[in-house]
């Protein structure tokens, strides 16, 4: 009877240190299927990648107001996709122009229109820019081409995770992997308060050096598109053209006069403002925006 009495003791202390070791250890990331998705949600821990069935995202062509900087991200990704040349983007400028659709449409536009190594989206949340080179590490081997996507990033007071984000850009010993690429969008030029760049001018005992390490971060993207706040033709011609898009049938001097008066009621005109129009439009209407 002792002898079982023991045998049960020892078994149960096994437990406990294989649960222990168990918690110490970290679990080994899944190799996520690649051919389950085109897009995945970064998870950084456990280091998992999770893929998204259908996409948020509007048609390209609906983005008619931002045709400039559309056509350049265009270009450089596509030039990506094929493996020469591209840079890593800042989307730029006022809130509500398209900065997000345009990466997600363009992801879209060009796994549909170019004949080359699929493209693969990785969103990245802006909380989570530390694991970012836990995430190259498992994307660097794998045979696709992938759009790192950091949606609304900017940098506060004594926060130090640009540093990570700088290093997989350019500056590590490794850098940043051939089949990768990082679109970010910020309503910062430079992704820093004004309040925080000059609060480093007069504190730091090198204002100059102090200043330049964290506004350096911007110039590690080779690609700057700005988004400026559209004029009163731009959001109308964004309502007629999702208006056409999703086939509303209502008559143009009265569409227009309605979406006017929903933009003065925001007391703002742009794409989002435009889209959330047409919404309520289309619920007056009883029309599905099903494409």
């Amino acid at each position: 009877m002792s002898a079982q009495n023991d045998a049960a003791a020892l078994n149960a202390k096994l437990d406990s240190l294989i649960e222990l070791i168990s918690r110490a250890v970290p679990a080994v990331p899944k190799v996520p299927d690649w051919s389950s998705a085109d897009a995945f949600v970064w998870n950084p821990e456990p280091g998992n990648l999770h893929a998204v069935e259908k996409v948020n995202r509007v048609d390209i062509s609906l983005l008619c107001a931002v045709s400039h900087v559309r056509d350049l991200l265009m270009d450089n990704t596509i030039r990506f996709s094929k493996g020469l040349p591209a840079n890593n983007a800042l989307l730029w400028g006022a809130r509500g122009m398209g900065k997000s659709s345009l990466v997600k449409a363009a992801h879209a536009a060009v796994n549909d229109e170019v004949d080359a190594v699929a493209l693969k989206l990785i969103e990245i949340h802006r909380e989570d820019i530390e694991s970012l080179p836990k995430l190259m590490a498992q994307i660097r081997p794998a045979p696709f081409r992938f759009i790192v996507f950091c949606d609304d990033l900017s940098f506060d007071n004594d926060d130090t995770s640009y540093k990570s984000l700088k290093a997989v850009l350019e500056g590590g010993i490794e850098g940043r992997p051939e089949n990768v690429i990082f679109y970010a969008t910020s309503n910062r030029r430079h992704l820093l308060p004004r309040d925080m760049i000059e609060n480093e001018r007069s504190t730091a005992i090198n204002p100059a050096e102090a200043v330049e390490e964290k506004v350096s971060l911007s110039d590690r993207f080779g690609l700057w598109l700005g988004f400026h706040k559209c004029s009163q033709d731009d959001y109308l011609d964004m309502v007629q053209g999702y208006a056409e898009h999703f086939k509303l049938k209502v008559e143009e001097a009265e569409m227009r006069a309605q979406a006017l008066e929903w933009a003065t009621t925001r007391g703002s005109r742009s794409g989002r403002v435009a889209y959330q129009f047409i919404q309520d439009l289309a619920g007056r209407l009883g029309k599905s925006l099903d494409t």
